[in-house]
C-alpha cells in the first residue's frame, strides 16, 4: 500500500470512529506530535489519546485534501474539523455541547506501510473563541 493509501485509510477510520483500525495502521513506536502538549511515542500512548479525545469531542472531518510527495514517505492533509465539545478537557473552557467548525492540517510519515509520525496543527485560540471562551 502506498503512503497516500495508508493515510487515506487512517482518516477513513477516523471518520468511522474505528479507533482500532487507526491503531492498526500505526508503527509500534509511532511519534505523535499533537498541536498542544508533549510528543507521545508509542501505540499505547496514542490509544490513550484517542480514548481521551472520544470522551471530550465528537468530530468528523470534511473537505479533506491529501498531498503526497514522490518518495512515498510523507503525506500532508488539510481538512475541516466539524465537532461537538461534549466533555470538559482539562484546563480548557467548560464543555456544554458547543459545536465548532475549525480548519486544521496534519503531516504524516509512512515507512513500510505503517505510520511512524502524526503531527497535527490547528488554531487553539480560534477553537476557544468558537466554543465561547
Amino acid at each position: 500500500m502506498t503512503a497516500l493509501a495508508t493515510v487515506k485509510a487512517y482518516y477513513t477510520h477516523f471518520n468511522n470512529k474505528n479507533w482500532q483500525g487507526m491503531l492498526d495502521l500505526l508503527h509500534p513506536s509511532v511519534k505523535h506530535e499533537a498541536n498542544q502538549g508533549d510528543t507521545r511515542v508509542g501505540k499505547e500512548l496514542f490509544a490513550d489519546f484517542l480514548a481521551h479525545m472520544e470522551r471530550c469531542y465528537d468530530e468528523q472531518l470534511t473537505e479533506i485534501v491529501f498531498f503526497a510527495e514522490p518518495n512515498n514517505e510523507r503525506v500532508a492533509v488539510e481538512f475541516v474539523v466539524n465537532g461537538t465539545y461534549q466533555s470538559t478537557d482539562s484546563d480548557l473552557p467548560t464543555a456544554t455541547g458547543q459545536q465548532y467548525v475549525l480548519p486544521a492540517g496534519a503531516f504524516l510519515t509512512v515507512e513500510d506501510g505503517q505510520i511512524t509520525r502524526v503531527t497535527t496543527y490547528y488554531n487553539l485560540p480560534l477553537w476557544m473563541k468558537l466554543v465561547g471562551a
